[in-house]
């Protein structure tokens, strides 16, 4: 999702999309000149199916152990957790420099919340 929250206070693909014509006016690139200093990082997403509805947020334990895995990756990655608004699962989501650098903190993380959330 992209928020311009200075346009308006959702998610809007018509409002997102005017803003990034706007800068290819304003700067008279195309977006090919735009994005290429842009550095792109391996992502991976796992859903784990939860059995009932919870509060990641009163989770101590997914709480440090998110803030663990960005700090191992000190500014290079981050970390989401966040319960889906459709369906019974929890998102996990790491990105980081390398596949091998994230891959661990997403195991880690879908075993505690398989820990927590499945049993």
């Amino acid at each position: 999702h992209v928020l311009c929250l200075d346009k308006i206070s959702t998610g809007d693909g018509i409002v997102a999309a005017l803003q990034v014509v706007s800068i290819l006016v304003e700067s008279g690139k195309n977006l090919n000149e735009l994005c290429s200093g842009m550095q792109t990082y391996p992502q991976i997403l796992e859903n784990v199916k939860i059995t009932k509805k919870i509060n990641l947020d009163n989770n101590l334990k997914l709480k440090q152990a998110v803030k663990d895995a960005e700090q191992e990756m000190a500014g290079k990655g981050r970390v989401l957790l966040r319960a889906s608004g459709t369906e019974p699962l929890i998102r996990v989501m790491v990105e980081g420099e390398t596949e091998q650098m994230i891959q661990p903190h997403v195991a880690k993380l879908v075993d505690l919340v398989k820990q927590e959330f499945c049993s």
